[in-house]
């Protein structure tokens, strides 16, 4: 039977400085032919799309936490958005605590997306803006006004702020969303995103099963973070990097000995690979 693998990318597949090794590479192309390999990310289409045109690519991606599944031909396979009212009603709240968020939005069908920004902003957000200033899909907005198609909404800032902005929209919103409040590595602060309450990496993988009629029990999902533990508990096989947090450690199947800087996911694979060839 065709083997499934599927990473989450950052802190996971991808070393710290957000690339991919030569060996990485090399393993992953070598066995893009007989076994099914994919990604799982929080992070767009366009932003996957830059990490990844090393590689061969056939079969679907999972992004933005699974509001979006892509086929490798860039088809919309499943796609999960909230809409400019409820999204815009969430900005409005979040600025009763002194806050904007950054949100990302779907301009076509073409994939083709928006990071709308506000012109007030955070030291956090300043950071991401510097980080994403040479793509093109960049729109500042005096105060943030949603888009018809809406993927994610992010807040960026300390989890002394976050955590309460966290609990107050579970109480105006309710069920109506999903809240992930996590921290983030590279810009030392925490994230709070806000999503369509069907986009997370569990519904994601389930989407990629039934497209690609694959039984569970064949896949094995790599991971290092909270999010990445919906999956975790839907494949056959979990697997923890050396740097996951310990909470994902010891929900995994497997925990490696390698970190995401030592190409923990590809030593894996090359192993798994030279197995099948024996």
């Amino acid at each position: 039977m065709k083997q499934t693998y599927i990473t989450d990318l950052d802190h996971t597949f991808l070393r710290s400085d957000l690339s991919i090794s030569n060996y990485t590479q090399k393993v992953w192309n070598s066995m893009a032919g007989s076994s099914t390999l994919s990604i799982a990310t929080a992070r767009s289409y366009k932003k996957s799309e830059q990490f990844l045109r090393r590689l061969h690519l056939h079969a679907p991606l999972i992004l933005l936490d699974g509001a979006l599944i892509v086929s490798e031909e860039k088809k919309i396979i499943d796609m999960k958005v909230l809409g400019r009212e409820i999204s815009n009603a969430v900005v409005s709240e979040g600025a009763g605590f002194g806050i904007y968020p950054v949100i990302l939005s779907l301009v076509d069908r073409e994939l083709n997306e928006a990071f709308l920004y506000p012109k007030i902003r955070n030291v956090f957000q300043e950071r991401l803006i510097a980080r994403y200033g040479s793509d093109d899909n960049l729109i500042e907005q005096k105060y943030p006004e949603a888009m018809e198609e809406n993927f994610k909404i992010v807040y960026m800032g300390e989890e002394s702020l976050l955590r309460p902005l966290t609990e107050h929209l579970k109480s105006v919103f309710g069920d109506a969303l999903e809240y992930k409040l996590a921290p983030e590595a590279y810009l030392g602060c925490y994230y709070l995103s806000i999503l369509h309450p069907l986009a997370d990496k569990a519904h994601g993988l389930q989407k990629l099963i039934d497209h690609l009629r694959l039984d569970a029990k064949d896949i094995t999902v790599f991971g290092d973070g909270l999010n990445d533990l919906g999956m975790f508990a839907k494949a056959g096989t979990s697997v923890a990097v050396g740097n996951a947090l310990d909470e994902v450690k010891e929900r995994a199947d497997i925990v490696l000995p390698h970190t995401n800087d030592e190409d923990a996911v590809a030593k894996y694979l090359s192993g798994k690979h030279n197995e099948a060839l024996r």
